[in-house]
């Protein structure tokens, strides 16, 4: 457990032995872009009450707390940059090691990095949709309108909600092809998720019962730390560039 020599060669070996690898990865792979978590010691929800910006619910009770809460950090995300574990997954995928990336972040880093194969199962903060019509609108629509009004408000007199899976709402479709890649896979690399929310962490025991190997990378424990292969415990970006020696991969030019 740890980020010494003999567990950066033991992942790098798994890595380069898998032949239908996956990475599923957390808001903790996100934080080293200036992103928060939710649950870590200085996470959103120590400060914001989920109930009332995360849930459906809240979501329709009060729509202007919800668009104050989020749109401007959709806007931060949107010009955050991919730091070294982003980039070391994408450099990965396009070397063959992985076959993608199942990610629970909304922020589009992965793809900004240059992974190709990505599974957004909590959905994304580019756009939104009408809950009336189902028009959809870019972010920045969004943006303006709730500057000027409060609310995004579709012509149609709809409310235009980020699509953006909430608590309350069922997964995206990219949850069920998830499942469906998992259940071939032979190795998953889980980095910066807590694993403590449904149903995405059920993924982990759902690729173990297929037979694949586990590497957690985490800088917290999680509770599939007994099952993992390899337990890489401590900082994702010094992992990164560790792993990314090990296996000749260069971050600079990723």
């Amino acid at each position: 457990m740890g980020l010494g020599p003999r567990e950066i060669r033991l992942a790098a070996r798994l890595l380069r032995e898998a032949k239908r690898a996956w990475a599923l990865t957390g808001a903790g792979v996100s934080t080293p872009s200036g992103i928060p978590d939710f649950r870590g010691p200085q996470g959103l929800w120590r400060l914001y009450n989920p109930e009332e910006v995360s849930t459906i619910e809240g979501f329709h009770r009060n729509p202007q707390a919800f668009y104050a809460f989020w749109l401007w950090r959709f806007q931060h995300m949107s010009k955050a940059q991919p730091n070294p574990v982003h980039k070391l997954l994408a450099a990965l995928e396009e070397k063959g090691v992985l076959k993608g990336i199942i990610t629970q972040n909304i922020d589009g880093l992965h793809q900004r990095a240059g992974s190709k194969r990505v599974l957004e199962v909590h959905g994304h903060a580019r756009s939104g949709t009408c809950l009336s019509c189902g028009k959809n609108y870019p972010l920045e629509w969004m943006v303006g309108e709730v500057e000027r009004t409060g609310l995004a408000r579709c012509p149609c007199g709809g409310l235009v909600k980020p699509d953006v899976v909430l608590f309350g709402e069922p997964l995206t479709p990219a949850f069920d092809e998830a499942q469906r890649e998992l259940a071939q896979a032979d190795l998953l690399f889980v980095l910066g998720t807590s694993l403590t929310v449904w149903p995405v962490a059920g993924l982990v025991p759902f690729a173990l019962g297929q037979g694949a190997r586990l590497i957690i990378a985490n800088a917290e424990p999680t509770p599939y730390d007994p099952y993992s292969d390899v337990l890489l415990r401590g900082d994702l970006v010094m992992m990164s560039e560790l792993l990314a020696r090990a296996l000749e991969v260069d971050l600079a030019g990723s």
